[in-house]
């Protein structure tokens, strides 16, 4: 788990449930870049990276809220999100389009749920 100075826990573990923060699509050097296809798989595969820390994987997860900041951008989100998700059930998604704090395109929040307490 990552150590932030910012006032926030990157993941919070409650019976079964696995709560994430939001997560953008950061790359090895810290920067954000690509256009929304690439940084929706950036994010997604940072949030799988963080899951498997605790020995969960992206089959766990049971519910994604993804904030876009353009609405032009929602077919190449959906494209990248399609495709990360081709096996097994779909979590339920709300997809919210508005402004994000850091200069991203993209940000996803997910819960997931463990199989056993």
């Amino acid at each position: 788990m990552t150590t932030s100075t910012l006032p926030f826990s990157s993941l919070r573990r409650i019976g079964n449930t696995v709560y994430l923060s939001g997560e953008l699509g950061f790359d090895a050097a810290g920067q954000i870049v690509g256009d929304i296809t690439q940084q929706t798989e950036t994010t997604l595969n940072r949030i799988e990276a963080t899951l498997a820390g605790i020995g969960l994987s992206r089959h766990d997860i049971v519910s994604c809220t993804c904030y876009l900041v353009r609405k032009h951008d929602f077919a190449g989100f959906n494209q990248a999100y399609r495709t990360f998700f081709s096996v097994g059930d779909l979590p339920v998604r709300t997809t919210i389009v508005t402004d994000l704090v850091l200069d991203a395109l993209i940000e996803i929040t997910v819960i997931a749920q463990t199989q056993e307490l």
